[in-house]
C-alpha cells in the first residue's frame, strides 16, 4: 500500500513548535503523529531546515543548542525524510516568475517531482501560487 506524501513548508514547522496559532499547531501535530505511525511520509527539503534555524534564532531568540535538539528530534522521527536532491528544471520553471520566494519554489518543486504529494503550508500567498500551478496543498 502506498502512503500519502506531504512536503512540509517552513511555516508549518514554525507553527508546530510555537504557540503563535494553536489550530495550526494541532494540525501539524496530527500530521506528525501520522508520520510517526508510518501512515504518511513527510518530505522536508533541506532549505526548510535552514529557514527554520534562521527564524528561530532571529525572530524567536531560541538558543542554538535548543534548535539543534529540535532538528535532531525531527530528523530522527519515523516517517520524516530530508530531501537534498532538487529537480532544477522544475525549480527554475517556477522561480521567480510563478513563485517569487526561492524557498517556496524549492518546496513546490519537490512536491511536483514527487508523484501524489501535497504541500503542508499555512502561507496564503504560497497556497495561491500552488493553486495556479495545480499543486495540491493542505490547510
Amino acid at each position: 500500500m502506498k502512503r500519502h506524501i506531504v512536503v512540509i513548508d517552513t511555516n508549518a514547522l514554525i507553527s508546530f513548535i510555537t504557540d503563535r496559532n494553536l489550530d495550526q499547531q494541532n494540525r501539524i501535530a496530527e500530521l506528525f503523529e501520522k508520520a510517526a505511525a508510518l501512515e504518511i511520509r513527510v518530505l522536508c527539503p533541506q532549505n526548510v531546515l535552514t529557514e527554520f534555524v534562521y527564524v528561530l534564532e532571529s525572530v524567536y531568540g531560541v538558543a542554538k543548542p535548543t534548535i539543534k535538539q529540535m532538528l535532531t528530534d525531527f530528523i530522527l522521527m519515523p516517517g520524516i525524510e530530508i530531501v537534498h536532491k532538487l529537480d532544477l528544471k522544475i525549480l527554475f520553471a517556477y522561480w521567480p516568475e510563478k513563485i517569487p520566494d526561492y524557498g517556496d519554489a524549492i518546496v513546490a518543486s519537490v512536491c511536483k517531482a514527487t508523484k501524489g504529494a501535497q504541500v503542508a503550508t499555512f502561507d496564503r500567498k504560497f497556497k495561491s501560487a500552488l493553486k495556479k500551478l495545480s499543486i495540491p496543498s493542505l490547510y
